[in-house]
């Protein structure tokens, strides 16, 4: 699956990005990447399996977050590919 996801809060700033490529490389099995928005939001967009792929939007959703995270919109779409692993843009 890919998950694309957009984080909107106190999330630039805060390390909010490493701390998301941290858990998907933790969860494993997904590749993908964290974005700044100009608008003050983060992207995630991940691919992998469903399951790990909403193990990442539910810590995107938790408090264990680095700053503060007022929501999260996602979308599911069938995977793309072109990412070798989860990294930061």
């Amino acid at each position: 699956m890919r998950l694309t996801a957009w984080v909107r809060g106190r999330v630039q700033g805060v390390g909010f990005r490493w701390f998301t490529r941290a858990n998907a490389l933790r969860i494993g099995g997904l590749a993908g990447f964290a974005s700044n928005l100009s608008d003050g939001r983060v992207q995630v967009v991940a691919e992998g399996e469903r399951t790990n792929c909403e193990q990442l939007l539910d810590w995107l959703r938790g408090d264990d977050t680095p700053g503060r995270v007022d929501g999260v919109t996602e979308i599911w779409d069938t995977p793309r590919g072109g990412y070798e692993t989860f990294e930061i843009r």
